[in-house]
């Protein structure tokens, strides 16, 4: 079975085609569930955010552009902004259930051994994520999608319409901070 590139699915998203949006779902799910874990810390919340991330692709999809014969930056630029939205709905609901005492639902106990997996799973995002959130918005962009998202040099520099060569310079000082950052906190 051949599989159509992103650059023709583009094409097709752009001009409505409901298959093309279902393929697009079937092929990269699991990239942008895991690319919103990255940002939210939470996989309950991932879950939610990557929906609506799917929902927004589509409201957005005559503006769907391949880079570098990739769907993947356009989206993940979509799923930034819905997982933005979403961290700052989240905090606002904390901040409330804090003012009113309620416990929240994520603090519930369930399956033991899986709770307590995904419970460390979010406490050891959420460290990285409080590291990652004091570098620069620009190098923090960088890191995510290179290292975390997994996309190319080229594509990133595409995505974000700057030289490749800045695109490495920002990734080698956000990792080096990230590393230190990290290493703060450890002690």
């Amino acid at each position: 079975m051949v599989t159509e590139n992103d650059s023709g699915l583009a094409e097709r998203l752009r001009r409505g085609d409901h298959e093309a949006m279902a393929e697009l779902f079937a092929r990269y799910a699991d990239p942008v569930y895991n690319f919103c874990f990255r940002r939210v810390a939470s996989w309950n919340l991932a879950e939610d955010v990557m929906s609506q991330a799917f929902l927004e692709v589509w409201r957005v999809r005559e503006r769907a552009v391949a880079y570098d014969g990739s769907l993947m930056p356009w989206l993940y630029t979509v799923a930034e902004n819905v997982c933005r939205n979403a961290t700052r709905g989240a905090r606002r609901q904390n901040a409330l259930a804090g003012r009113l005492q309620l416990v929240r639902l994520d603090d519930a106990e369930d399956h033991a051994d899986g709770v307590v997996r995904r419970l460390d799973e979010e406490r050891r995002m959420s460290e990285l994520l409080a590291a990652v959130d004091r570098l620069s918005r620009k190098d923090r962009q960088i890191l995510m999608l290179i290292a975390w998202d997994g996309l190319s040099y080229l594509q990133v520099a595409q995505a974000l319409d700057i030289p490749v060569g800045t695109v490495r310079s920002r990734l080698s000082r956000a990792r080096k901070r990230v590393a230190a950052l990290m290493g703060e906190g450890a002690k």
